[in-house]
């Protein structure tokens, strides 16, 4: 008996998955059950990084330089939309046609006062550097499900 052993392999069978319907009528049905919802939320990313946002959130993102307060920026990259019931994932984004959030920008703040103490033990080099991180705050407005444009023949 070798001190070799062979790791052992599983086989999944993997079922195949069969829709009846097209995904798009899936979609739109899905999109419809969530524009009923009292309540939805979002997955988006800013500024590089997701978050989870409901309407009037207030959201501080690392400073955002092109932009001034009272601008109002449209998020475009929405991962999920869902409300307490339903749930809508994007593969990898939901299209901006079907969804639309907009944030406006607050203020433009500091956060608090960052120490940075540097020391090298017996050469008396002793560095004290102190600096704020930059900040701009968003508010999150209403969660827009866009209904299908209807083709009349």
């Amino acid at each position: 008996m070798s001190s070799w052993i062979r790791p052992f392999r599983q086989v999944a069978a993997r079922a195949l998955h069969t829709q009846t319907t097209p995904a798009s009528s899936v979609t739109a049905s899905a999109l419809a059950n969530l524009r009923s919802q009292p309540q939805k939320y979002v997955v988006a990313s800013v500024a590089g990084r997701k978050y989870l946002l409901a309407p009037r959130d207030l959201l501080t993102v690392p400073r955002l330089n092109d932009v001034r307060v009272g601008d109002v920026l449209a998020l475009s990259e929405i991962n999920e939309v869902g409300s307490r019931d339903y749930t809508l994932r994007g593969n990898p984004t939901v299209p901006p046609e079907q969804v639309r959030v907009h944030a406006t920008v607050v203020e433009h703040t500091k956060g608090k006062m960052e120490v940075i103490f540097k020391k090298k033990r017996r050469k008396g080099y002793q560095k004290t550097i102190t600096h704020k991180q930059t900040y701009t705050r968003l508010r999150i407005g209403p969660i827009e499900i866009v209904e299908p444009a209807t083709q009349s023949s």
